[in-house]
């Protein structure tokens, strides 16, 4: 039995992706024993959100297509984790919320153009968020610390 898991990134820069990816170099071999990658794009192309058991989700929410897909990723997940800052409080990708009425103009066509929402928000405000894990990028050893929780929780290895 493996863990399935997703791994998504929605409005941010990307970097606690590149931390987990920096990670599996050095457990690939530990890991591809317990995981089941049934979603991440950075380095697969055959997907599928269907039946997670943690769906791993960096980045905030700044349009209306990326909110549906946040909302089907959490029904088809055990557990959803915000990744990274971004995820955990929308910030610093929220900081358009935060512009004058001048700013907020002259953008406005950009997000008309692109389905934006009029305001960028935390995974939290959207869906259940079962577990936060901060940082810009993450925490590598928090992350870690929880993985390994999670492993130990879906009976993957000995408590």
């Amino acid at each position: 039995m493996k863990l399935n898991v997703g791994w998504f990134s929605f409005t941010c820069c990307e970097d606690s992706t590149i931390v987990f990816i920096e990670l599996m170099n050095e457990r690939f071999f530990e890991w591809r024993k317990l995981i089941n990658f049934k979603y991440f794009r950075t380095f697969k192309s055959n997907n599928s959100i269907d039946d997670l058991d943690i769906a791993f989700v960096e980045g905030a929410i700044s349009s209306r297509k990326e909110e549906e897909t946040l909302r089907k990723i959490r029904e088809n997940s055990k557990k959803l984790v915000a990744i990274g800052s971004c995820a955990c409080t929308g910030s610093p990708a929220n900081q358009r919320n935060f512009f004058d009425e001048k700013t907020k103009n002259e953008i406005q066509f950009i997000l008309d153009r692109f389905n934006h929402k009029e305001f960028v928000l935390p995974l939290s405000d959207l869906v259940k968020v079962d577990d936060y894990i901060s940082g810009c990028p993450m925490d590598e050893k928090i992350f870690l610390a929880k993985l390994d929780q999670y492993f130990k929780e879906f009976e993957l290895i000995n408590a």
